[in-house]
């Protein structure tokens, strides 16, 4: 998933840079390129890092979510009922 959105991002940079003048300099799309490549190497590094850590103080967060989805969709099944 990750791969993903990075090869759009960087694809989409290529079609702005190479197919549409754009406002920003070579220097400045260069920069943005190599930020993305760097951000996106320290994130994946710093998820695998604290991943043990997550399995353990964030046991029961999936069940956290799920009420709260559940109860946002109670309320549009309310919303629904009551708008007649």
């Amino acid at each position: 998933m990750i791969k993903l959105a990075f090869a759009s991002f960087f694809y989409a940079l290529i079609w702005l840079y190479l197919y549409k003048k754009s406002m920003f300099s070579q220097g400045q799309i260069v920069f943005a390129l190599l930020f993305v490549i760097v951000f996106v190497i320290i994130m994946i590094i710093m998820y695998r890092k604290d991943l043990k850590m997550h399995k353990t103080y964030y046991k029961g967060s999936l069940w956290v979510l799920l009420t709260f989805l559940l109860f946002i969709a109670l309320l549009f099944v309310i919303k629904i009922i009551l708008k007649d």
